[in-house]
């Protein structure tokens, strides 16, 4: 499966979705390739970190690479038979590389945060996915909340506005606002990993791997 990670929003959890799917999948024993499309380059970062916290035990567990622009759909092209799954992390903007990863994904998910600001580019974002369609028929394209709130009606109105939204799918799963995540992060490692174990965070990240890849 060729798997991306995206949106035109930053700072909404993609990097996080991205390297914790790519670990995931890599834990069943998959030949992965993760591809850093971001600007930011922070999954390459992420992996930078993993290597030295898992040396000891042989690394990241993955291949990962960075690309840009129209290169990442003629590379991935080329790499994709070579590998079990590809995981794409692509910047939060509309950009050529965003556009090239939707013409050879076959899953595109699209984090948002349960406010107005997020929600409301999800419009641009069914556009953008109605228009890759156009090239690119295979191409199922999801959206879920990202950092839900624990209380309140936030969670429930940005989903009940998601599942409106043309050329996007909403999906259940949302990852809650946890400290988890973000210390996995720091380390290099996904929360199925870190010590000690938060287990709503674990459930959560599971159900949203379950779902992704039973698509």
């Amino acid at each position: 499966m060729i798997l991306v990670c995206g949106g035109i929003k930053g700072g909404v959890g993609k990097t996080t979705l991205a390297t914790s799917m790519t670990v995931l999948r890599a834990a069943i024993g998959r030949d992965v390739l993760l591809v850093d499309a971001d600007d930011q380059a922070t999954a390459t970062d992420f992996t930078a970190v993993r290597n030295e916290t898992l040396a000891a035990s042989g690394g990241a567990g993955y291949t990962s690479i960075k690309l840009h622009g129209a290169a990442v759909r003629n590379e991935v092209l080329k790499l994709a038979p070579k590998y079990d799954d590809v995981v794409i992390d692509v910047g939060g903007r509309d950009t050529a590389g965003q556009r090239a990863a939707l013409l050879v994904a076959d899953v595109y998910v699209v984090p948002f945060l349960p406010g107005s600001f997020d929600v409301w580019t999800l419009d641009s974002v069914g556009e953008l996915v109605q228009e890759a369609k156009g090239f690119n028929d295979k191409l199922k394209a999801i959206c879920m909340i990202n950092r839900a709130d624990a209380k309140g009606a936030d969670n429930q109105e940005a989903a009940d506005i998601a599942r409106e939204i043309p050329g996007l799918d909403y999906i259940d799963a949302p990852l809650g606002n946890r400290k988890a995540f973000r210390s996995a992060a720091s380390q290099g490692l996904t929360v199925t990993e870190s010590k000690p174990p938060d287990p709503k965070a674990i459930k959560e990240i599971k159900a949203l791997y379950k779902l992704l890849f039973d698509i």
